[in-house]
């Protein structure tokens, strides 16, 4: 068996009504931020409830609510440059990966020189390593796609460049998974992001890095998703519905950091760099089946055991795999997506394939064998209409 390691420094707390754990939780004293973006988390209650919670602690917050959808370097910069002037203690991400991973980026930015983009790897970025230890970071995720709250990794756009970033020092401190702040995502959203933790998971499972523990959070997922995605996509008030799909999102974060996204999610960046108004999530649904097809020969018996985990218990090969997620999408009512909805322009998919190569080539160097560039574009093209 191969040598595999699994570092993971973050206290969760999971489960309906878990909110509450943050008032006997370790925190430095002093003020927190909330990090948030638009009008939804505010007029819902939630920054009101953790800003509650954490007052019963003895701390005041204060709150930056201005995260945008794909978080920007611009956004990250402010956070900082706040949590100095204000001599912030520590930071709340509170709401989607975007606020997550603002909040992760703005804490290392606080204590450490420089940019945050010094520090990331690919496309324009400096290529430092992260000295210091950012400021803590709790991580309250709203919604179930990400699993930011499980891993030490950003994603953060800098014009076209959309990156993923961090390392050890980026783990939260606290993660605080409550089902019950994700009940009111529209039918769309929870299964776009349904979709990206699912995507999460399935690649850390056929990726050259996966390891007996990665494969064990993954499958789970696979499994939990399977059963109960479409579920919460019709029925957002169905708390079990939720409460899996939330636990899956978690341990597709595990498998993130015990494993690898592959180049289906380097090719997505690449296209919602330069499409922001293009959902992440559905943009991996737009190109998963010409991206998965693409490895039915040598990960036939992987796929196999996927399609197994979403219910198809008599699945012998790639394309039964490619059959279930074809059947899920349609149950989850995203099957007819396309690039080309988008204003993705045909024209334009060298340049995608180009970018992504160039910002986040090393997830390529974890697929299954090597994708070349005019693979990359078939795969888009397949994809368009």
């Amino acid at each position: 068996m191969d040598i595999f390691s699994f570092y993971m420094p973050t206290r969760l707390f999971f489960g309906n009504g878990a909110v509450r754990k943050l008032a006997k939780a370790r925190l430095p004293e002093g003020c927190g931020l909330i990090i948030t973006g638009g009008t939804s988390t505010t007029r819902l209650g939630y920054v009101d409830r953790v800003a509650d919670v954490l007052r019963q602690a003895g701390h005041e917050t204060a709150v930056y609510n201005k995260v945008q959808p794909n978080p920007t370097i611009e956004g990250v910069r402010e956070c900082a440059a706040l949590c100095r002037a204000a001599h912030i203690s520590f930071i709340v991400g509170l709401g989607g990966g975007s606020s997550i991973d603002t909040a992760k980026a703005a804490a290392v930015m606080a204590t450490n020189d420089g940019d945050w983009w010094d520090y990331v790897h690919g496309g324009t970025g400096g290529g430092r390593r992260i000295a210091n230890a950012g400021l803590p970071v709790v991580a309250i995720p709203t919604t179930a796609g990400t699993g930011t709250e499980a891993d030490p990794f950003t994603v953060i756009t800098n014009g076209e460049e959309k990156i993923g970033g961090g390392g050890e020092k980026c783990f939260p401190a606290i993660s605080v998974v409550d089902p019950d702040f994700m009940m009111t995502v529209p039918p769309h959203l929870t299964a776009y992001q349904g979709f990206d933790a699912f995507f999460h998971a399935a690649e850390g499972y056929i990726a050259r890095t996966a390891s007996p523990m990665s494969d064990m959070f993954a499958l789970r997922a696979v499994k939990l998703i399977g059963r109960s995605l479409a579920t919460a996509v019709h029925d957002g008030g169905d708390r079990e519905a939720r409460a899996e799909v939330a636990l899956a999102n978690t341990l597709a974060g595990f498998v993130e950091t015990l494993s690898s996204c592959t180049g289906e999610h380097a090719i997505e960046h690449a296209l919602s760099a330069f499409h922001p108004a293009l959902p992440h999530g559905a943009g991996l649904i737009m190109i998963s089946r010409a991206y998965w097809s693409r490895f039915a020969e040598v990960s036939g018996e992987r796929m196999a055991a996927l399609a197994r985990a979403l219910g198809r218990t008599d699945a012998a090969g790639a394309a039964d795999f490619l059959a279930a997620l074809a059947d899920l999408q349609k149950r989850c009512g995203v099957h007819q997506l396309r690039l080309s909805g988008y204003g993705v322009r045909p024209e334009d998919f060298g340049k995608i394939a180009d970018n992504a190569a160039a910002t986040m080539g090393g997830l390529f160097r974890a697929d299954p064998r090597p994708l070349g560039r005019e693979e990359i574009i078939g795969i888009l093209a397949d994809s368009y209409q």
